[in-house]
């Protein structure tokens, strides 16, 4: 659906984008991630057709960016991070403009305002005035704009950004039940947890380059460089933390109030013989997983904080 090949923006000699190569097929929620000034808006403008590249190549929905313009504008919802609005439009007026200018005519227009409206959850302010919505309901009325001509693709530049917790929580469900309608999603954010939460694919951008690319169980793969486990036999804690100290593979044991911490320090170890090895010595596992590296947490082995 979104395929780049050195795609790259240059400014004078700063490099906005340099030679940017990422891949997202049909139904894919791609994590866009870096730091403000990495490059993130400026790919997201190339792939609207807002923004020509100094040179590269990127193909949305099999048309190319140079000479299918038009085309992709049909296929695509982009909503950026800050839009501007029609004050003195009411909500559904301001939808309808939009659906006409998408040229959806007479009853087939109303009908997809009112759906678009419900599925972003703000049907009760239908009537109200663009101006009196809070910044989160702004955003989604910003995303049902983007849906009324029902996009096969996505481009959500911060969608998040500038949220309150419970904003950012309903636009975290509005972006799940978007991917199960199976659109393909380039979503970019510095809220790591919530893409977390959402996507099967990420990329991470500093200074314009492409530091990894790749489904997020890969991504984490490639930056885990221990295994940390919590452990629990109850009230026999004491007895596995001498069973397990005695283990060659093995690096470090630490007794918390509930539980054990087990440190391996090569990844590629195969612990499931620590389970074996407590069951056969008679003990009870009341908790055994494996501690999950986080986003951000790959995020900050990754990237130095440069910007351009």
């Amino acid at each position: 659906m979104i395929e780049t090949r050195d795609l790259t923006k240059m400014y004078g000699e700063l490099y906005a984008v340099n030679r940017l190569n990422m891949q997202l097929d049909k139904g894919d929620v791609y994590g866009f991630i870096g730091p403000n000034g990495a490059g993130k808006t400026t790919t997201m403008r190339m792939l609207a057709t807002l923004l020509n590249p100094t040179h590269g190549e990127a193909t949305v929905c099999g048309y190319s960016i140079y000479t299918g313009a038009k085309e992709i504008r049909r296929l695509i919802g982009y909503m950026p991070d800050f839009f501007g609005v029609y004050d003195d439009m009411k909500v559904i007026e301001y939808l309808e403009f939009f659906a006409a200018a998408y040229r959806i005519k007479g009853p087939a227009r109303k009908k997809i305002c009112e759906d678009c409206l419900e599925l972003v959850d703000l049907t009760y302010k239908r009537d109200a005035l663009v101006t009196s919505l809070s910044r989160g309901m702004t955003q989604r009325l910003g995303l049902a704009r983007v849906l009324l001509h029902d996009p096969q693709v996505l481009l959500l530049d911060e969608p998040a950004s500038g949220l309150d917790p419970r904003a950012r929580i309903e636009i975290r469900g509005l972006l799940k039940e978007l991917r199960s309608m199976g659109k393909t999603i380039l979503v970019s954010s510095h809220i790591l947890p919530e893409l977390a939460d959402i996507c099967n694919k990420i990329g991470i951008i500093e200074r314009g380059e492409l530091l990894v690319n790749g489904r997020v169980s890969d991504v984490m793969k490639q930056v885990r460089d221990h295994i940390v486990l919590h452990i629990s036999t109850g009230d026999r804690n004491s007895n596995a933390f001498t069973l397990l100290k005695q283990q060659p593979n093995i690096d470090e044991v630490e007794q918390k109030e509930e539980y054990l911490v087990v440190r391996i320090n090569d990844p590629s170890v195969d612990y499931s013989f620590i389970p074996t090895l407590l069951l056969h010595n008679g003990f009870r596992l009341r908790l055994f997983r494996e501690e999950e590296l986080s986003l951000e947490d790959a995020f900050m082995v990754l990237t130095k904080g440069i910007t351009n």
